[in-house]
């Protein structure tokens, strides 16, 4: 059998995949599954299990991902993206059946694209689970795997040879930011427990700055910034032997995640009920419940502003992560 899967969305959405990925090649392990995504999430697949294929989407690639689907003559297809794109991917692909969610029926002509709508609440599910109610729909059967996987890179390690501690500081949406002052305590106070702090992060002029602002606020840490040095293999690489990994509310959470890694996501505006770690070496902090870890998660849970957060509580998670 020859599936499409199509992720076109962000890394995150990507990583949180791999489950229903999993579930299909435990459902049956000899089937041919073609997975599409962006352009801009192509960096990780090196280290995405349970594909056989990839077909990549976005700007520069042409007529080639197209016609891919078009003389793929896949028997599946199963949509986790819901856009327009991903629509008409789906058809040209002329497979029966083509499955999406069920929230996609009500986006106009693009439900014309599906044969099945499969019904499972974005709203009400964590969206690992979100995308194995997908799976299910074609495999039938709980799924064996629920949490995300990715597989150790085959790079060289970048962290040096000491213990050392992650920091991803940074996300494109800035009301998701924890300040410099905030990262560099804690950095700081990482430091005076003798680990090296490495503070990983893309080329943008806005996370340098935010980088460097830290460093500045940590003069005398034992800090250093990788920020625009390392392609997404490279930062699976750092963050898959890290003694902790500490961010905010951004892809570094869910390669944390994958690698099972002890961490610290620290949440602000957005809901950590969709989008959080849940194995049992992490910690979620949240705005809306800043003075400790959430133990309780609710979906429809509003969020704070990241300055409610303090130093303090992360420090003890720190503490609590590092003496198990």
């Amino acid at each position: 059998m020859k599936i499409l899967a199509l992720q076109l969305k962000r890394i995150g959405d990507l990583v949180l995949t791999t489950p229903a990925l999993a579930a299909l090649k435990t459902w049956q392990a000899d089937c041919h599954i073609a997975l599409g995504v962006h352009s801009s999430t192509a960096g990780l697949l090196p280290v995405v299990p349970h594909f056989d294929t990839a077909i990549v989407f976005g700007p520069g690639r042409g007529w080639a991902p197209w016609q891919q689907v078009l003389t793929g003559h896949f028997d599946v297809v199963l949509d986790f993206t819901g856009t327009d794109r991903s629509a008409f991917a789906t058809r040209l692909s002329r497979a029966a059946p083509r499955a999406t969610f069920e929230w996609v029926r009500g986006k106009g002509l693009r439900r014309l694209a599906y044969t099945e709508f499969v019904d499972s609440s974005v709203r009400d599910r964590h969206t690992a689970d979100h995308n194995l109610d997908l799976a299910r729909a074609l495999t039938l059967a709980d799924p064996i795997a629920v949490d995300p996987q990715l597989t150790p890179p085959q790079t060289p390690p970048l962290g040096g040879s000491g213990k050392y501690i992650v920091i991803h500081p940074f996300t494109a949406r800035p009301e998701k930011n924890w300040s410099p002052k905030s990262w560099a305590d804690v950095a700081t106070s990482c430091s005076n427990r003798g680990f090296d702090c490495v503070l990983t992060g893309g080329d943008s002029a806005g996370e340098k700055e935010h980088h460097e602002r830290i460093l500045n606020e940590a003069a005398g840490a034992r800090i250093r910034s990788v920020a625009g040095t390392t392609d997404l293999v490279q930062l699976c690489g750092l963050i898959a032997e890290a003694e902790l990994v500490i961010s905010c509310d951004t892809a570094a959470v869910h390669l944390a995640a994958a690698y099972t890694r002890p961490q610290i996501a620290l949440f602000g505006p957005t809901n950590p009920f969709h989008w959080r770690p849940r194995h049992l070496r992490s910690i979620v902090i949240s705005a809306a419940q800043p003075g400790e870890p959430m133990t309780e998660f609710n979906p429809r849970m509003k969020g704070g502003t990241m300055d409610r957060i303090s130093t303090a509580t992360v420090c003890r998670a720190i503490d609590t992560l590092l003496t198990k």
